[in-house]
């Protein structure tokens, strides 16, 4: 640590001495530039003194290393919400997210009162075949009682090596019947598609975040639902609800699935050069022009907003729920080594009609609520992208949250009922027509030339929700 300190010293002494001599040499460059990287320079060397004084004169020994990411936390957190430093477990944590594959058990897990239980086995895993069931509490991993440990710890300690074994023992049922059982661990690929067929004719596909596999996932869900209705099928429900987003270029090939022609999103960052605009492969349609009708809320974000913007400003879908959250902005993860990673926000989402999704989400063309149970009113919202402190402004119309509640029977749900009713041609005396927000012409990116899902400035996401262990 002594050496990372010397180099800033060192680094600041330069920068000091640069300013003092480059005016002579670059006269091009204005004086007020100088002025101003000196200022950084000394702004610099106070960091190095104050790092220096909490070393020797802190109360008791720091730990440097904390010290330096609590510094650089510090001054990403002072950007925006979603600019952050990631250390390497942290950054291998969100490939494993974004990658939706790992090794492991293929169990989802909670913790509740200290006791961490299995939620439920996912299908053809090591876990389902070992035969664990959903309700088991699992009480030690590898002889180590999980009595006292964070859900994160025991998550980790149930991934690993493929073709290793780890042991489980659990306590079963009311009866507390204690089982062992020794499992190996597999590549688990986490299913972000969901699909069935609804009311005997309608293709109904959840997805639930935006990982390397979601496109592949759709693909076979929509082959699927397509074999089993055949000229039934009517069309199809996207729920996207709660989704918190994902791999940019997933959702691009998430609405490509539905058109094959014209932009799906645009991006600009800071540098207009930089702009950039994602188009439709023509070709790419799944769904033989087949009726859709979206489903979002105040939990879809990011990925999940460019995917019911652009369907919605291509008159491809119909969109139903409540406003979404609002996060429009890029984050480019930058990896620094063993160091980890750098989530940076680079640049901003923009719709095909040039609408911004920052802080204004997209509005259904139809809303819909939700009857929230009792003990759950007042709790059913979301804050919205709006509503983060130190969040990227835009304009004056900014948008709060709206209702996130989606009911566990779908007997129940009144947004996923109308989508049903609309694609049967059934009208309905409760669905509320909202117009949505007018593209904001000085906003909208300049010419740019077209790319593709490979041209990513990295991988651009809202990380997912935990994903399965």
């Amino acid at each position: 640590m002594k050496r990372k300190v010397s180099y800033l010293a060192l680094g600041a002494a330069i920068g000091a001495m640069a300013a003092g001599v480059l005016p002579h040499a670059l006269p091009e460059f204005t004086q007020s530039a100088f002025a101003a990287a000196a200022d950084t320079y000394r702004q610099l060397n106070l960091f190095g003194d104050v790092f220096e004084k909490i070393r020797n004169d802190y109360v008791e020994k720091p730990d440097e290393a904390k010290l330096i990411e609590a510094a650089i936390n510090g001054m990403l957190s002072s950007l925006d919400p979603h600019s952050s430093y990631m250390d390497a477990k942290a950054y291998r944590d969100m490939q494993v997210q974004t990658n939706g594959e790992f090794g492991g058990l293929g169990i989802e897990v909670t913790q509740e009162d200290g006791l961490l239980k299995v939620v439920s086995p996912i299908d053809d895993t090591p876990a389902s075949k070992a035969g664990i069931l959903s309700g088991d509490v699992i009480v030690a991993i590898d002889d180590e009682p999980t009595q006292g440990m964070t859900l994160d710890q025991a998550v980790d300690k149930m991934r690993g090596a493929i073709n290793s074994a780890v042991k489980l023992k659990i306590v079963r049922g009311a009866s507390k019947e204690v089982k062992e059982f020794k499992v190996v661990r597999d590549v688990i690929k986490v299913q972000s598609v969901r699909s069935r067929v609804e009311s005997d004719d309608i293709g109904y596909i959840r997805i639930t975040q935006f990982t390397a596999q979601t496109a592949d996932g759709l693909k076979v869900a929509m082959d699927k639902l397509h074999s089993d209705l055949g000229d039934k099928l009517k069309g199809y429900i996207l729920d996207l609800r709660n989704n918190p987003g994902g791999l940019l270029d997933q959702s691009i090939d998430v609405v490509n699935a539905f058109v094959d022609r014209g932009e799906i999103v645009s991006t600009r960052g800071r540098n207009p050069d930089d702009a950039q605009r994602f188009n439709a492969r023509p070709g790419g349609d799944l769904s033989g022009g087949k009726p859709l009708v979206v489903l979002i809320n105040g939990g879809s974000a990011s990925a999940s907003e460019i995917v019911a913007g652009a369907l919605q400003d291509h008159k491809r879908a119909t969109l139903i729920g409540t406003r979404s959250f609002g996060k429009g902005s890029v984050q480019t993860i930058m990896p620094l080594g063993q160091d980890g990673a750098l989530r940076l926000t680079t640049a901003r989402y923009y719709t095909p009609s040039g609408r911004s999704i920052q802080a204004k989400g997209i509005e259904p063309d139809t809303e819909i609520l939700e009857d929230v149970p009792a003990d759950l009113q007042g709790k059913d919202d979301t804050k919205g992208e709006a509503s983060l402190k130190g969040h990227l402004k835009n304009g004056e119309d900014e948008k709060t949250g709206s209702q996130a509640y989606v009911p566990t029977d779908p007997k129940v749900d009144k947004q996923l009922i109308a989508a049903v009713d609309l694609l049967h041609g059934v009208k309905r005396a409760d669905a509320t027509p909202t117009t949505p927000a007018k593209p904001d012409a000085s906003a909208t990116p300049g010419p740019a030339a077209s790319a593709g899902a490979d041209a990513l400035p990295g991988p651009a996401a809202t990380p997912p929700g935990d994903p399965p262990k």
